[in-house]
């Protein structure tokens, strides 16, 4: 049985402003979306303004909260500063933030440009550590507790192929989350991560993947549990760590991913049997020449 409905009592995020970075899709709107159900006011960032305010719009249309959407790239620091005045400005401070804006490229790492490497290790890692920072100073300064949760994955432990600059970005962001959960608990403010197994979006492996390769690569075939997961149950999980109610929780990274690293370290190590022509036809698709 699947326990796709909310877990929290209602109000367990009232008064919370929390700031999501890559707000406006995917995984970090389905998190969003529990927030605001659970009381708290949502600051949504990503670079595309106009996706961010159809999703601001939805979200507030569904469950009659506030929500802010600011474009920002958190590569930025001028713009990651410039988010937290609007969000202090609207709702008055800031209580938790949520690092999920992430950039991937799924290739053998030999035919990744250095310009494409550094993408990922830009958004990824630099990105974290630009929100992180400015949230943290601020917060130090006023003598304010707050609250980060970052996302993770199960490879920024085993590492995996295909993903390296996603893997040591990733694997930074594990550490700088441990490493701040014992430095800046004496000033109230906690650090835990979640490492997401697959939670696919509409047409994410489609997209990725062309043909039968989405039925040879199906994910849920390498899940102990049989499936992937649902946005409610890692959304379930977020709320959870944003709360009050996991306040000795500090310094964690939690897995939710049906036990699928145990059975088989490296999420992306099976693309080895793609064949050379296949990595062709998917650079094309992307518009990128090799």
């Amino acid at each position: 049985m699947m326990h796709t409905e909310g877990m929290l009592k209602e109000g367990a995020l009232n008064g919370k402003t929390i700031i999501i970075t890559g707000g406006g899709t995917g995984l970090g709107k389905s998190m969003g979306l529990y927030f605001l159900k659970l009381g708290a006011n949502l600051v949504i960032t990503s670079r595309k303004l106009d996706v961010l305010q159809g999703t601001a719009q939805e979200m507030e249309k569904e469950t009659g909260g506030k929500v802010l959407a600011v474009s920002c790239d958190v590569r930025e620091i001028d713009q990651v500063e410039s988010l937290f005045d609007q969000a202090e400005a609207t709702f008055g401070k800031v209580d938790g933030v949520l690092n999920n804006a992430a950039g991937n490229f799924i290739s053998p790492t030999e035919r990744l440009s250095t310009n494409a490497f550094n993408t990922v290790i830009d958004i990824v890692l630099k990105g974290s550590a630009n929100v992180t920072m400015t949230a943290g100073k601020r917060w130090i300064q006023n003598k304010q507790k707050g609250t980060f949760l970052n996302i993770v994955t199960t490879y920024a432990w085993t590492g995996s192929g295909y993903v390296v600059p996603s893997a040591a970005a990733k694997a930074g962001v594990l550490a700088m989350t441990r490493s701040l959960a014992v430095e800046w608990a004496k000033y109230n403010i906690r650090s835990n991560a979640i490492a997401p197994g697959p939670f696919p979006t509409e047409g994410a492996w489609s997209r990725l993947l062309p043909g039968d390769l989405v039925k040879k690569f199906d994910p849920a075939k390498k899940v102990p549990v049989g499936r992937v997961g649902e946005h409610q149950e890692l959304a379930n999980l977020a709320a959870y760590l944003m709360s009050d109610y996991s306040s000795y929780v500090n310094g964690e990274v939690i897995t939710i991913d049906g036990g699928e690293w145990l059975q088989g370290a490296g999420e992306f190590n099976n693309l080895e049997a793609i064949p050379q022509e296949m990595w062709d036809m998917l650079e094309a698709s992307r518009g990128k020449k090799p």
